[in-house]
């Protein structure tokens, strides 16, 4: 009796598990939708300044701003961009793991690597692993601003314009599909030129009423803003899909993990009404 006492408490334990995470799914599908529909806003902006940023790299203007020139890299600059809260899968562990690959192929010990960090789980990686951390931002929320993240991106754009370091790269997930989120690892600075088979397509540009040294200052610090706010909001849109997912397949286990202890319930019962049988079945011979 206390065997099947105990099989339903684990029962309604479990029921009361699939509850809540199918709650979970359907608030992670909500914000998933929102945030897809705001990382669709901002794509066809991101990927328009990327092709005039581009075009800059590749063009032969007598200037050259110090964003657009290639350097040896003696120090390496990396901004991941992780998720606040937990609950979705492998999505951060997969992109640490890719983003310290990417350092070690670099060949770079990670004394000699500033690392900018946006999210708490990146945060709390990093503190763990170990790693120079020169800037942080968590609690983005699920609509960060650009002004929120300005402050963490400016302290590498500043070490990049004291030489401090000579890349800066960008690791974060890219939203594939609702069921299939990647971590890639882009490169910020030094501004990376046009593919080859765009090369020959390039156009330079006319700088009026000022110089391209005066303009190229605003406009490409305004880009890599503009790339880092992109990469968060996608960011967040990987976040709530992996979370749905992750909830889905927790909910479907809780399903399965509920029959199977129905039905260890349902044998121990008839165990129990067989047994009862057998002593009554005893009783009445013995009379």
């Amino acid at each position: 009796m206390a065997a099947s006492k105990e099989i339903r408490t684990q029962i309604t334990s479990v029921q009361n598990t699939h509850k809540i995470t199918c709650a979970m799914q359907m608030v992670a599908a909500s914000k998933m939708r929102q945030a897809h529909k705001r990382m669709e806003c901002g794509k066809s902006y991101s990927q328009r300044i990327r092709t005039v940023i581009g075009h800059i790299a590749s063009s032969h203007s007598e200037y050259h701003h110090r964003y657009m020139v290639d350097r040896p890299v003696k120090r390496l600059g990396c901004v991941i961009v992780s998720s606040d809260r937990g609950l979705c899968g492998g999505l951060n562990i997969n992109l640490f793991k890719a983003a310290l690959a990417y350092c070690q192929g670099e060949k770079l010990p990670s004394t000699e690597i500033d690392f900018c960090l946006l999210g708490a789980k990146a945060i709390d990686f990093f503190r763990s692993v170990g790693g120079k951390v020169v800037a942080t931002h968590r609690d983005m929320g699920d609509n960060p601003s650009v002004s929120d993240l300005i402050g963490a991106i400016n302290i590498m754009l500043t070490a990049f314009n004291d030489d401090t370091i000579d890349r800066l790269v960008i690791a974060s997930n890219e939203f594939v599909s609702t069921m299939r989120q990647l971590p890639r690892i882009e490169q910020l600075l030094p501004l990376p030129k046009l593919p080859e088979d765009e090369a020959d397509n390039y156009w330079d540009y006319i700088y009026e009423p000022d110089d391209a040294r005066t303009l190229l200052g605003g406009l490409l610090t305004r880009y890599i803003e503009s790339q880092v706010y992109q990469y968060v909001v996608e960011n967040i849109a990987c976040e709530q899909a992996a979370r749905m997912i992750a909830m889905k397949n927790a909910s479907d286990n809780a399903l399965e993990l509920i029959d199977q202890l129905k039905l260890v319930y349902n044998k121990e019962r008839q165990a129990l009404i067989t047994q009862e049988l057998s002593e009554i079945a005893a009783g009445t011979a013995a009379v």
